[in-house]
């Protein structure tokens, strides 16, 4: 619609002048395609080329009676896929710090977008929440688009393939459905899989479109909490189709990591933070990446709306909103604030009863459990009598929920600011 109206007006090999029908075509080639042809152009010739796109009534839009005509793709501006979420434009391999942490996941997903990975064709990034895999999984659909722009690259959740299947169920175009992924599919970032368990249906026909898609020698990139041993309510066959993936896991990072990670979030940002800060933030902020990122935020923010310096005092006021006192918040804590909000005793959310009025509390108390403290999943089980999948279970569960904006989430966080306050 942009490209075919353009005419050729004038070239002298180091300048090319282009012929455009209004001023709104002008300036949206400039804006939007004008560094891609200048580039192009560059390659082409060898020299630096300066593009100019003049306004003439001399330029008509022309169209080919073939029905052979094709519109082209342009290469390395593409940012969304093909189907599914937008990726995140910063999430790229050059905008990834690699540790000690994370090296080998973070060469494995290079090798796989780089098709150097032989015959593996899938991999599965393994972390617990905030440590980099959503990353990881996204830079490498940027890198599969920046160098294959023709290829289909599809990235979703769990619950989005599961939802989209839901709702090709309802309205009667299942087949257009299978055929989406099966057949117009060449590369799958599926994130959060330990989202299926318990979802018969969905994992029935995810296990056939991951048949087709290995069989046919597409990529597949799996992201989850959990490994798939470890997913609780999970068929065999999808189980098998999931263990066969390269595992990589992603662990926290060390000190000097998150050093390395805030000062290259501080440039991303533009801010100047001296070393100090940045070191003291690492040594404050040891949960995950997300909790750097928010702490260097945080202070970048207050110093802009309070119109003073970065230095320690203003980091340390910051970050004592932000950092929990873990060795405080142990799960019997968290335990006795759950039945005194939801008044309920120990003895009903230790039981094995289902009422509703138990089970929820119960659910999140698992959750906090998790989030607060550095138990085992095993170890949070066994302290409310139940196996390490039922845990696992209500982890989803809260976290499904949480995703709805609801009233478990303002639950959540309304019981997360008196932990982490101390209010307890």
């Amino acid at each position: 619609m942009w490209i075919e109206p353009l005419e050729l007006k004038s070239a002298n090999g180091t300048q090319f002048v282009l012929a455009a029908p209004n001023f709104f075509s002008r300036k949206r080639v400039l804006d939007q395609y004008g560094a891609t042809i200048e580039a192009g152009l560059q390659k082409l010739t060898g020299k630096s080329t300066r593009l100019i796109v003049e306004i003439t009534n001399g330029a008509r839009r022309k169209r080919s009676t073939s029905p052979e005509r094709i519109q082209l793709k342009i290469p390395k501006i593409q940012v969304r896929p093909h189907s599914g979420r937008t990726l995140r434009r910063e999430f790229t391999f050059d905008q990834f710090v690699v540790g000690s942490n994370n090296d080998f996941a973070y060469s494995a997903s290079l090798s796989l977008a780089s098709r150097k990975l032989g015959q593996q064709n899938s991999l599965f990034l393994l972390s617990r929440t905030g440590m980099g895999k959503s990353h990881l999984s996204q830079a490498i659909g940027h890198h599969i688009l920046a160098e294959h722009p023709s290829d289909q690259v599809y990235y979703i959740t769990a619950e989005d393939f599961t939802n989209e299947m839901i709702d090709a169920f309802r309205h009667d175009c299942v087949n257009a459905f299978k055929n989406k992924y099966r057949t117009g599919c060449d590369v799958l970032l599926l994130e959060d899989v330990h989202y299926l368990s318990g979802k018969e249906r969905t994992q029935i026909e995810l296990a056939l479109t991951l048949d087709s898609l290995l069989e046919s020698g597409k990529k597949i990139i799996f992201s989850s909490c959990n490994l798939p041993a470890d997913i609780p309510k999970l068929n065999d066959k999808l189980r098998s189709r999931l263990s066969s993936s390269l595992i990589s896991e992603i662990d926290p990072p060390g000190f000097g990591t998150r050093v390395r990670i805030l000062r290259k979030k501080a440039q991303i940002y533009g801010e100047i933070v001296s070393d100090d800060v940045l070191q003291y933030l690492a040594g404050e902020l040891t949960d995950d990446v997300r909790q750097l990122e928010s702490g260097l935020v945080g202070i970048t923010a207050k110093s802009s709306l309070l119109g003073v310096p970065i230095d320690l005092d203003l980091a340390g006021s910051v970050v004592k909103n932000i950092v929990r006192t873990k060795k405080n918040i142990t799960i019997e804590v968290i335990k006795k604030l759950i039945c005194k909000e939801y008044k309920v005793s120990v003895s009903d959310v230790m039981s094995k009863s289902r009422r509703q009025c138990f089970v929820k509390p119960r659910q999140v108390a698992i959750y906090l459990s998790r989030k607060y403290t550095d138990s085992p999943l095993q170890a949070i089980g066994k302290s409310f009598k139940r196996y390490h999948a039922t845990a696992l279970h209500s982890i989803n569960a809260v976290e499904r929920e949480m995703k709805l904006k609801g009233a478990t989430s303002r639950q959540v966080e309304y019981l997360s600011k008196k932990l982490e306050a101390g209010q307890f």
